[in-house]
């Protein structure tokens, strides 16, 4: 009996060890298995790494760049910048104003004749009874052509500085002198003023002009435009007499 329960316990011993050994071989063969595959997932962890900062990289340089582009493309652009505006034209003299306008060909073809251009582009103030084109062409047959000669330059400085005052006079200045005379021209003489429904008329005894246009201001004084020439008493004697 004792035998029996000598070869039971020898058995249970036998059974314990096989048990403990087959654990134990299984085991044994998981670990390599578990650590192969804890690298791989390192190493393929690593190569994502990798992967992501390289395309992280490309990606910043590229946008650096295109900044950088941008920077070089665009102008710089002042917020106190304005837009610049184009240089103010030289102001015009009474002489330029005549100079620049058609109608008044012959005058300044006559004050050319008389040397009166620098004259009347100084300081002045001046004002200017100026007649146009229309209004020479009324003179006598000749009359114009032979005042522009070289031996008549005189009486033609006469006839021109009569049609000038050396002051500024507005029109709302020239109508208060209604039944007066003009304040006395650069040739020495005065013209009466007389204003009737509104309109103006400057001239003497022989000869009356009408105001058609009035106050063209220039930087030296202003224009009044005449429809008729005006010549001062001497000329109309020199005239009467062929002189």
């Amino acid at each position: 009996m004792f035998g029996r329960s000598a070869s039971l316990g020898k058995c249970g011993t036998n059974f314990r060890d096989r048990s403990e050994s087959n654990l134990r071989g299984p085991a044994k063969a998981v670990v390599p298995v578990m650590g192969v595959l804890l690298w791989a997932g390192i190493a393929h962890l690593e190569q994502n790494m990798e992967f992501f900062m390289k395309k992280s990289i490309a990606l910043t340089v590229a946008g650096v760049v295109a900044l950088a582009g941008l920077a070089f493309a665009a102008p710089e652009v002042k917020k106190d910048s304005k837009p610049s505006t184009p240089a103010a034209a030289a102001p015009q003299t009474v002489v330029d104003i005549a100079l620049s306008n058609p109608d008044f060909s012959t005058l300044v073809t006559a004050l050319k004749a008389a040397d009166l251009v620098d004259a009347l582009k100084g300081k002045g103030p001046f004002t200017v009874f100026a007649p146009t084109n229309a209004a020479f062409a009324k003179l006598p047959a000749g009359t114009v052509e032979s005042l522009l000669k070289p031996e008549n330059k005189a009486q033609l400085q006469e006839v021109l500085k009569f049609h000038v005052i050396g002051a500024e006079v507005m029109a709302a200045d020239v109508v208060k002198l209604d039944g007066k005379d003009s304040p006395k021209t650069l040739q020495g003489q005065a013209f009466k003023i007389t204003v009737k429904d509104g309109k103006v008329s400057i001239g003497n005894d022989k000869a009356t002009a009408n105001v058609v246009k009035t106050d063209i201001k220039g930087s030296n004084g202003v224009i009044h435009v005449l429809d008729t020439v005006i010549l001062p008493a001497d000329a109309k004697k020199d005239e009467k007499s062929g002189k």
